[in-house]
C-alpha cells in the first residue's frame, strides 16, 4: 500500500462567497491567496481551505493528497471503496478525484504535479 501525505486541502460548499469570505478569514487568521467567483482559497499553517460556490457539495470534503491517484484509487477500490468521480485536472497539473467508503462517506483525492 501507499501511504498519504495527510489531507491538507479541505473544500466547503457555500451558496454566498460575499458572506463566506470574512467568516472564514476571521476563523483562519489570514486573507485568501485566491479569490475568484468561482472559488476562494485560503492558506493557514499549511493547509488550504477552500470556498466553493454552486457545486453538487452537501458537506466539507477532506482531500487526501497523494504521490500516485491511480495507485491509491486501486488500492481504495480493491478494499471496498467506490469511485465517485474519476481524476480531473482542476489547474496546473493538481489532479483531484473522490471515492465513497461502504457508508457513503466521500473520500477525497489529490496528487500534485512532480
Amino acid at each position: 500500500m501507499t501511504s498519504t501525505q495527510g489531507a491538507k486541502t479541505i473544500l466547503h460548499p457555500v451558496t454566498d462567497l460575499a458572506k463566506a469570505r470574512p467568516v472564514y478569514a476571521a476563523l483562519l487568521g489570514v486573507e485568501p491567496m485566491a479569490d475568484s467567483p468561482y472559488y476562494v482559497g485560503f492558506e493557514a499553517e499549511g493547509q488550504q481551505i477552500g470556498l466553493v460556490p454552486n457545486s453538487d457539495m452537501t458537506a466539507p470534503i477532506a482531500y487526501w493528497h497523494v504521490a500516485d491517484i491511480e495507485a491509491k484509487i486501486q488500492e481504495i477500490t480493491t478494499a471496498g471503496g467506490t469511485l465517485k468521480d474519476a481524476p480531473k485536472d482542476v489547474g496546473g497539473g493538481r489532479l483531484v478525484a473522490t471515492l465513497t467508503d461502504p457508508d457513503g462517506n466521500i473520500l477525497g483525492i489529490l496528487q500534485d504535479p512532480s
